[in-house]
Formats: C-alpha cells, structure tokens, sequence
C-alpha cells in the first residue's frame, strides 16, 4: 500500500520472537505487525515513566543534602584546583 510515512524492517531474531509471543498472549489475535506497534507503544510509555520518575526524583531530593557542606565549599573546593 502506497503511503507517505517511513517504513522500518527489522529481522525476527531470537530476542523479537520471544517478544511476539509474549506480545501475543497480551494482545490475542493481533498481527505480528499489530504486536509490534503494541510493544512499541508499551516501550514508549515505560521509558517516558521512566524520564517522569527520575525528574520527580530529582526535585524532591533537590538541596537534602545542603545541610552536609559549609556554604563556601565549592569555592574552596575550586581553589584547590589550580587554574
């Protein structure tokens, strides 16, 4: 079918197989096509949880540990270093 989106190939390795079949049980009755664009979907909504996670991570511990080091200790730290 003519289209104007690009099309990707990719190669039924051991690691893809094992996928369909578990994309399979999943989605019953799907194409291999139609698992594909599952897994990728479900690939995508991980990893962005993922990026989420690690932000909300990040602004919640943001400064805990500013209690530990003198307010001048990048400065002295800095000048140990020669330029």
């Amino acid at each position: 079918m003519p289209t104007e989106r690009h099309r990707y190939m990719i190669t039924e390795t051991e690691d893809v197989r094992s996928a369909l079949a578990t994309a399979a049980r999943q989605w019953p009755g799907e194409t291999p096509s139609q698992l594909l664009q599952h897994l990728i979907e479900a690939g995508r909504r991980a990893l962005q949880g993922d990026v989420e996670r690690r932000r909300r991570a990040i602004v919640e511990s943001a400064g805990m540990f500013s209690d530990f080091y003198p307010p001048d200790y990048v400065e002295r730290l800095h000048a140990e270093w020669p330029e």
